[in-house]
């Protein structure tokens, strides 16, 4: 199957810097590859973490990008489970060593090898992309390529912060953007209640996330009718770490979804006492991804889309900085 040999790309020079649109080669498919041919791709606050210069590690010039679904075009030697013309999502997650106790112990997230889709590998804002086969998801039946792009971090690493949340009944969300809005319909769907915490005033984020089954909505500031089983936060704001630690109960505990967030600052023990906890998500297994993607049909998960334009990828990061998006940014070439 014959494909193009330039593609346009949005491409990050040097940290601080807009992204600018470029013409590339279109890459090939190596050895344990896909080539895809890019048909939506999410935007993520990690990828404004990326751009500001707070993940100190991109590879430069970088093509961002991790929520990515596309159609897949050519195949690497050595490649199983997939054709050409299958739709496929890569997520954050490109490459492990698969040999580390990390990765043999089930907990390839936190692989100190690990590559990382738009931050160490080239990602998906993009006309094309390769991908590691072994590292990509098929994507569920009944999902247009805008509408699974979101389910590949936000949805995935929300997934991972729920199940590390517990299986309490009383759940608080701390941000209430494209990770949230498909926690919270998962959470429903467990038979849990939700009560978001939105930036103080944002009375869109708080009627957006009602919508999304939310029982209660408020500033982050503000104390929940009920004591929280566990609290998800999912803004890069180290201030709401005691924020949540006051809201949840004893025993229970505060999950951080993010891969970078502002210092926490420093708080009574009295806060973190009754055997409270604190937690970190980082990354996500394949396993995660398999389990998510069979879930999300079942529930099923509608995502809330935004949709830009690639080559106005700046103007959507811009947007996702100020919280002008409802629900997830996606990108289209």
């Amino acid at each position: 199957m014959g494909h193009d040999t330039q593609m346009h790309a949005m491409v990050l020079e040097r940290i601080g810097q807009p992204l600018k649109l470029e013409r590339l080669a279109v890459p090939a498919a190596e050895s344990g590859e896909l080539l895809l041919r890019v048909q939506a791709c999410g935007i993520c606050r990690t990828d404004l973490h990326v751009v500001d210069g707070e993940l100190t590690a991109p590879k430069l010039p970088l093509v961002p990008g991790h929520q990515i679904v596309g159609v897949v075009e050519a195949i690497g030697s050595g490649v199983a489970g997939f054709k050409t013309g299958d739709l496929v999502g890569v997520p954050w997650l490109g490459g492990t060593c698969g040999e580390c106790d990390y990765c043999r112990s089930g907990r390839e997230n936190l692989c100190e090898q690990a590559l990382f889709t738009g931050y160490q590998k080239n990602g998906g804002f993009a006309e094309y992309c390769t991908a590691d086969a072994r590292f990509c998801f098929s994507i569920p039946d009944g999902y247009l390529a805008t509408q699974a792009a979101p389910l590949l971090c936000a949805g995935l690493i929300g997934y991972r912060s729920l199940r590390l949340a517990g299986d309490g009944r009383h759940l608080g969300i701390f941000g209430f953007g494209a990770a949230a809005h498909i926690v919270a319909q998962v959470a429903a769907w467990q038979g849990r209640e939700i009560y978001a915490f939105t930036r103080s005033g944002d009375v869109a984020g708080q009627e957006f996330a009602r919508e999304m089954g939310a029982c209660w909505a408020g500033g982050a500031v503000e104390r929940p009718p009920k004591e929280l089983d566990a609290a998800i936060i999912f803004a890069p704001a180290g201030e709401l770490v005691p924020l949540a630690l006051k809201a949840v109960a004893k025993g229970g505990v505060v999950v951080c979804g993010g891969i970078h967030m502002s210092d926490i600052p420093s708080f009574p023990y009295q806060l973190l006492w009754g055997e409270r906890s604190i937690v970190s998500v980082a990354n996500l297994t394949r396993l995660d991804g398999e389990e998510f993607l069979q879930l999300a049909p079942r529930i099923p998960i509608s995502t809330e889309v935004e949709v830009f334009p690639l080559e106005q990828a700046n103007q959507a990061l811009d947007a996702l900085r100020s919280g002008r998006i409802r629900g997830a940014g996606v990108l289209v070439p």
